[in-house]
């Protein structure tokens, strides 16, 4: 299977997302962070990872969803980006999970405009659809300044 059809999968509300998985840092439990004044909103804030500093951007609000209920933490989905790492906050860790070729299409329409905008197309899985994550357009507002 070819590692660009490999993905690192994520829920964000009752979203299901992918990222290929050599782009994959690490996953991690919530991590202590530090905030940072005047940052966008989307950026939860710094986080020391032995010693390398990693922006961390919560999926919640880069999508516009309603804040995390309850007492769960979100999880830290560590994303490399050129010569520094990224941390995507999200809900819950999924599966690594290898995509067919012949089940990617575009994005639908019908997905949320904010939604549709991280978004570079689908996998038609079994039980749902797999969102692959456009981490550019992400993170490109919020870590290159």
């Amino acid at each position: 299977m070819s590692h660009d059809r490999q993905f690192c999968t994520f829920f964000v509300d009752s979203l299901h997302f992918g990222v290929p998985v050599l782009g994959v840092q690490e996953v991690l439990r919530f991590q202590p962070m530090t905030p940072v004044p005047r940052a966008p909103g989307v950026v939860s804030g710094l986080m020391n990872l032995r010693g390398q500093i990693v922006t961390a951007v919560d999926m919640r609000r880069r999508l516009t969803l309603p804040p995390r209920e309850g007492p769960r933490m979100p999880m830290n989905v560590v994303l490399r980006n050129d010569d520094d790492s990224v941390s995507l906050l999200v809900d819950e860790i999924g599966d690594v999970i290898d995509a067919r070729e012949d089940a990617f299409e575009r994005t639908p329409r019908t997905l949320n405009p904010v939604t549709r905008e991280v978004v570079s197309g689908v996998y038609k899985l079994e039980n749902s659809l797999l969102l692959v994550l456009d981490t550019e357009s992400v993170l490109a507002p919020y870590v290159h300044a």
